[in-house]
């Protein structure tokens, strides 16, 4: 996130006249009114800036989006739980379909609010979105509606005609997920086949035309030494490198423990991604890297609540993808006033976004770098909110770690994993990609 420009005058809300002056910036950026300015968005270049008054534009961003937005920046919605992979470290514990799930017309209906509400994106996710019937309504209903679409895909389903689809569509990124630069590292984590799939899913990207999809890596112990081959895959297909933090959430809390990188391979990745900057993205997934000195491109800041949130499948709404708990629900879709509502009235929200005490951190000279770390990451792993990162950099965390011994931690409130109680009968019950003929 950039500034876009800076106007003179007082801090503050942005005048009518200023924010039409900011909107002559590039004909696809739209602007939203914020307290501190605007929020502008490229629909062609899908970057977010902020627009700010010089007297404000030393301000760290962080300081300014802690006490949250009128409406998220972006948002992330898990359209199904319904999932044809069953990844070991899968965030959402995915594989079925919830029969409650959010209908076409309700889906819909959330988009129509995401509109009023200038929500500039959403990041769709599940399960696997595309084995929703309405998958591509969806998309297309959003796209007219001026909500650009961001959505994750193991790449099962996309063929030439897909990705030919996507390429001229407007206002549309892919993420391809692959966790392993070789078929060998990717399929233990993510399944037999998976590799070949995603592999597949990027050549038809690639062969459309469609440039600058996103390579997306979740970074485990196990492909960490893989930066530079992943790297490499993306620029073969013309695609922008995404590497996101393992969480100890959904699934991933039972693989944890030997799958997140160790001390030394996490000083490798942050060295790594310094050196690359802007070329790789994050997500903001490693502020809490930003501990071993300078800090890394991005907000650096625990977005829950404040800039970010999810909507399951079942038009619950949590303060962050990472944190499906009921601790963190902020109320559904559902209700009256809907996403809107729950947004600007809850009061888990109204609690996020109040001013955080630092607990254990407060002495720490890194904690204006690294924030204390991931919530959710504390959360699911048994560490008080208020204290560091089980990862931090400093070793707070593992000394912690240590000391809570065999004491119970929370458990997802979501497991939609497949289970298994007869041997497989056909060959798509043993492979889950085998459902999809070849194209």
């Amino acid at each position: 996130m950039a500034c876009a420009a800076c106007t003179s005058g007082p801090t503050g809300p942005l005048s009518a006249a200023e924010l039409e002056r900011a909107a002559q910036l590039d004909p696809e950026v739209e602007l939203r009114p914020e307290r501190f300015g605007a929020l502008a968005y490229n629909f062609g270049t899908r970057r977010l800036s902020l627009v700010r008054r010089r007297a404000d534009a030393d301000r760290p961003l962080a300081d300014q989006l802690e006490s949250g937005l009128d409406a998220p920046i972006c948002l992330t919605w898990e359209l199904t739980y319904a999932c044809n992979l069953a990844c070991v470290h899968c965030l959402s514990s995915s594989g079925r379909r919830d029969p409650r799930e959010l209908t076409t017309a309700e889906c819909t209906a959330v988009i129509d609010e995401l509109e009023r509400m200038q929500v500039f994106y959403v990041n769709i996710g599940g399960g696997e979105p595309t084995v929703r019937r309405d998958f591509w309504e969806l998309l297309d209903y959003a796209v007219a509606h001026h909500v650009g679409v961001k959505f994750s895909t193991n790449g099962s389903r996309i063929g030439p005609h897909e990705a030919e689809r996507l390429a001229s569509t407007d206002y549309v990124d892919v993420q391809v997920s692959l966790d392993g630069a070789t078929a060998a590292v990717n399929d233990a984590i993510r399944g037999p086949g998976s590799y070949a799939t995603a592999i597949a899913a990027m050549e038809h990207l690639a062969e459309a035309g469609f440039a600058g999809f996103k390579l997306s890596v979740v970074v485990t112990r196990e492909n960490a030494a893989q930066l530079d081959a992943f790297k490499t895959l993306a620029d073969r297909f013309g695609a922008q490198l995404r590497l996101t933090r393992l969480r100890p959430s959904g699934r991933g809390a039972d693989v944890w423990d030997r799958l997140h990188p160790t001390a030394a391979q996490q000083r490798e990745l942050y060295e790594w991604l310094l050196a690359h900057g802007d070329d790789v993205l994050t997500g903001d997934s490693f502020f809490h890297l930003g501990g071993y000195g300078s800090r890394l491109p991005g907000l650096n800041l625990c977005g829950a609540g404040r800039v970010v949130c999810l909507i399951d499948p079942v038009g619950d709404v949590y303060a962050c993808p990472f944190v499906i708990h009921d601790q963190f629900r902020a109320g559904n879709v559902r209700e009256p006033g809907g996403f809107a509502r729950v947004w600007r009235e809850s009061e888990l929200f109204a609690d996020l976004r109040s001013p955080q005490h630092a607990g254990a951190c407060s002495s720490c000279e890194m904690f204006d770098r690294c924030r204390g770390g991931c919530m959710a990451a504390k959360f699911f792993t048994g560490l008080p909110l208020d204290g560091p990162d089980p990862e931090c950099v400093l070793g707070h965390g593992e000394r912690l770690l240590a000391a809570r011994g065999e004491a119970p931690i929370p458990r997802p409130a979501v497991d939609m994993s497949k289970r298994r109680r007869r041997p497989p009968a056909r060959a798509c019950d043993e492979s889950p990609l085998a459902v999809m003929p070849p194209r």
